[in-house]
């Protein structure tokens, strides 16, 4: 067997992955692209543990500690995804902003901000 052809599919596997991580706005999207990425890897231990014909199959070992993980992170990740979406609405990732600082110098958390002098009572008076 040659091993210019699992290579060759798993780095355009690991593009395709690494273009969906990088250009989708979908959490559901992303996550997908980084299972391909991590199917890309998959693939190359194998493929590398065929092709030095190791006897532990230490490559086979690693591919199965990898797709556990990888089951985990997407149940784990769907989870995250599913309890944004009951709250937000949407899974847009742009949209995800609740740890990033606000314009006004605070967090979301709305320490560290300058208390903004309320207008309506001044307008009242």
């Amino acid at each position: 067997m040659h091993l210019a052809y699992p290579a060759v599919l798993a780095v355009l596997l690991f593009c395709t992955g690494l273009y969906g991580v990088l250009a989708r706005r979908n959490a559901i999207l992303v996550l997908m692209s980084v299972e391909l990425m991590l199917n890309a890897v998959n693939l190359n231990l194998v493929a590398f543990d065929v092709w030095l014909r190791d006897t532990l199959h230490a490559g086979q070992a690693l591919t199965l500690f990898t797709i556990a993980i990888a089951a985990a992170e997407i149940g784990i990740g769907l989870a995250i995804v599913l309890l944004v979406y009951r709250n937000r609405g949407s899974s847009d990732i742009d949209r995800l902003r609740d740890l990033a600082e606000r314009p006004d110098g605070g967090d979301a958390t709305g320490h560290g901000a300058q208390p903004q002098p309320d207008t309506e009572a001044e307008a009242a008076a």
